[in-house]
């Protein structure tokens, strides 16, 4: 299911669907998700249970329950990091951060963190960006440093088609960012932007992003980071 999907609201159009059949989509995904947890043996794999549950908390945002979405998803993290599916651990991030609940931001910090040190899906590392530029003023640093790391985790991550798909992406946020912190919207503005940030510097670049995160986080981190350091691979 696309993340397209989830972030939109049930009044937009779904591929020229109307809100009536949306709901209908969601209702069904929900429906489906719940008669498969229930086939599961009682003995079934915790992670195998956990990936349905994950798809019921995508179809309860879907359908607006946002406070189910939060109930169903939060538990899951855990069981995620636990088992390093880390980019089903980010999704999950993603749907406690779109429930809007009291500590969505948080888990949108969680998400980011996980999302920029695993190399997850592309995509939805850009998405997770994304969410900090939303959740920053238009004069914050935070949302640039956001961007331009965005940019360059498509350089760095993707390939393919998919990679110049995303990279016009990504550069469209950056310069939605520059024209609102700096009014500027040229690109020879933008590259002088980035240096006068010295956002060029990848090491500044991901530090600076790391401070914008436990910013968001504070002292409320729900994983041990340096345990999950530990279990890189050496570069």
């Amino acid at each position: 299911m696309s993340r397209k999907i989830l972030s939109q609201t049930l009044a937009e159009t779904i591929s020229g669907q109307d809100l009536g059949d949306a709901r209908a989509f969601f209702e069904n995904e929900l429906l489906q998700h719940q008669q498969h947890l229930k086939a599961l043996p009682v003995n079934a794999d915790r992670l195998a249970r956990a990936r349905i549950e994950l798809e019921i908390a995508r179809a309860q945002i879907g359908l607006g329950n946002k406070d189910q979405c939060w109930q169903t998803a939060y538990p899951l993290l855990a069981i995620f990091i636990d088992n390093e599916c880390f980019e089903q651990a980010v999704e999950c991030c993603e749907l406690m951060y779109l429930a809007e609940q009291g500590d969505s931001i948080i888990a949108l910090g969680h998400g980011c963190w996980l999302a920029v040190t695993y190399p997850v899906e592309t995509a939805l590392s850009v998405d997770m960006l994304s969410y900090i530029i939303d959740e920053t003023p238009d004069n914050s640093d935070g949302a640039a440093v956001a961007s331009v790391a965005a940019m360059y985790l498509v350089e760095l991550r993707a390939q393919g088609d998919a990679k110049d798909n995303l990279l016009f992406l990504a550069k469209q946020l950056v310069a939605l960012v520059a024209k609102r912190h700096r009014g500027i919207e040229d690109e020879e503005s933008i590259e002088i932007w980035i240096e006068m940030l010295e956002l060029n510097n990848l090491d500044e670049l991901f530090a600076r992003l790391g401070k914008v995160i436990d910013a968001i986080v504070g002292s409320q981190w729900w994983f041990e980071r340096d345990d999950l350091r530990a279990k890189l691979p050496v570069q």
